[in-house]
């Protein structure tokens, strides 16, 4: 079952019977029909009706760094997607609908900067204005930061980017019952590489980086080294700000963020989502070609020195602290609303959810995995 791959969307991937995939098909279709009726609490519009973004208002963010500066779309009812053996075994919902899809665009990123570890363009523990010659990536701080430091949360980078300076996100807690009281409250740095915080303004300047060393737009580079040879549709896009447009080798290029923190981001559909979810679980092979080295995806899923939780913008389970539910080798892509791509390699199993709430995505995992026969 292993070895099977889907067709190119325009095809259509082939299903498979509960049974047949090793499910108890009740139990399956209990695990989809709460998956379905545990909807996210946020607004469809994802404004609240005193106008404010919901983004805003779930991390408590004030000041001079929350203009929302990129697209923003209405979200869709739940919806999502079940994968084992590479075929479907159960969906909810519209999983063709394109959906914003927030911090699961930074697993994305990771995946960017494995193709530029894999072209020479970067080295893990190089300083990253070692081959960025750029102001953000120079300086007695700054100057000091690897792409390891960037990719793990644990970069301590100080400016500001497009805008949004590093304060912005300052004591940041995420995930159910976050503090965020002191969110944007200035603190004392730490040593590059010694402590973890959750900062969208550091992610984008990780995608502003590799966009410096491609050279190009980074959906460009996604959509020819990875969703066109996985058979994703054309209707994904990523998003960037109305201020994040930088001059390249004299081209005008727009970098984009890894997340929707003030718009934009990916927009893309669970069933491309799952498609990326199944290329990860296989190691980086699709079909007889390797995207990513194993090399990289090795790195990508070990656990950080800063964070045992957290690889390279993916979120881990080793001890099955974070979901008890959920294998221990199970990995994922989190993102706000909530999304989420789950990945189960002990159990040949893929999972995409949209527009969940948070609070129930183990009691969610605990369904599926007693689902199986």
């Amino acid at each position: 079952m292993t070895d099977f791959l889907p067709s190119p969307v325009a095809a259509g991937w082939e299903r498979i019977a509960p049974d047949a995939a090793g499910f108890d098909a009740a139990r399956l279709a209990e695990a989809t029909a709460f998956a379905e009726g545990a909807e996210s609490p946020w607004p469809m519009s994802l404004y609240y009706p005193d106008g404010r973004y919901v983004g805003i208002v779930e991390w408590n963010e004030k000041g001079p760094w929350s203009d929302i500066v990129g697209p923003v779309m209405p979200r869709g009812k739940p919806a999502g997607v079940i994968v084992r053996g590479g075929r479907i075994v159960a969906g909810w919902g519209e999983t063709e609908r394109v959906d914003m899809t927030f911090s699961v665009a930074k697993s994305y990123l990771a995946v960017l900067a494995g193709l530029a570890f894999d072209d020479g363009l970067i080295a893990l523990d190089d300083p990253v204005g070692r081959t960025v010659d750029d102001p953000h990536f120079s300086g007695p701080r700054n100057g000091r930061i690897t792409w390891r430091h960037l990719l793990t949360q644990a970069s301590e980078w100080q400016g500001e980017l497009f805008g949004k300076s590093d304060q912005v996100d300052h004591n940041r807690q995420i995930g159910p019952g976050a503090d965020n009281s002191r969110k944007g409250d200035a603190r004392d740095l730490k040593e590059p590489g010694t402590f973890y915080e959750y900062n969208d303004v550091r992610v984008n300047v990780l995608s502003y980086a590799l966009l410096r060393r491609f050279g190009r737009a980074l959906p460009e580079v996604l959509k020819e080294r990875i969703m066109d040879p996985i058979g994703a549709s054309d209707t994904w896009r990523w998003n960037g700000y109305s201020t994040s447009w930088v001059d390249v080798d004299g081209r005008r290029i727009q970098s984009v963020p890894g997340g929707a923190h003030w718009g934009g981001g990916i927009v893309i559909s669970a069933l491309d989502h799952a498609r990326l979810g199944l290329l990860i679980q296989r190691g980086g092979r699709w079909g007889d070609r390797q995207l990513l080295s194993r090399t990289y995806l090795d790195a990508m899923l070990a656990p950080s020195a800063t964070n045992p939780d957290y690889g390279f913008l993916w979120w881990l389970n080793r001890g099955q602290k974070r979901f008890p539910h959920a294998t221990g080798e199970s990995v994922f892509a989190l993102g706000a609303g909530s999304n989420l791509i789950w990945i189960a390699p002990e159990l040949d199993l893929v999972a995409v959810t949209r527009w969940m709430d948070q609070t129930k995505f183990d009691a969610f995992f605990q369904k599926v995995t007693a689902a199986l026969a």
